[in-house]
């Protein structure tokens, strides 16, 4: 079954230049993990320091395994040192789509 992961990340402001930098470096790489099938960056429009990942994936497996390899770890320990708080995530099912 397909998940959508949402990461809610809060970021200092003067952090948001160095991550938007990082996330265009790995994002080809990131969407081009084994499952990944779409990869998204939005940003909160009256909040510029809020931002989310939006991925699908094919099977919870390949989230998984993502999750635990070296890309992801390395990338999210950078990540989190440039936020002002700590990240909210979110596996999802969809059940019904229009």
């Amino acid at each position: 079954m397909e998940i959508i992961r949402i990461v809610k990340m809060h970021f200092k402001r003067e952090h948001i230049p160095a991550f938007l930098a990082h996330f265009e470096e790995k994002k080809e790489a990131i969407r081009s993990a084994a499952g990944c099938t779409s990869l998204h960056l939005l940003q909160d429009t009256t909040d510029p320091g809020i931002i989310f990942t939006y991925s699908i994936w094919t099977a919870a497996t390949y989230l998984e395994e993502y999750r635990q390899s070296e890309l992801f770890g390395t990338t999210w320990s950078y990540v989190r040192t440039l936020f002002s708080q700590k990240a909210e995530a979110w596996s999802l099912n969809t059940l019904h789509r229009s």
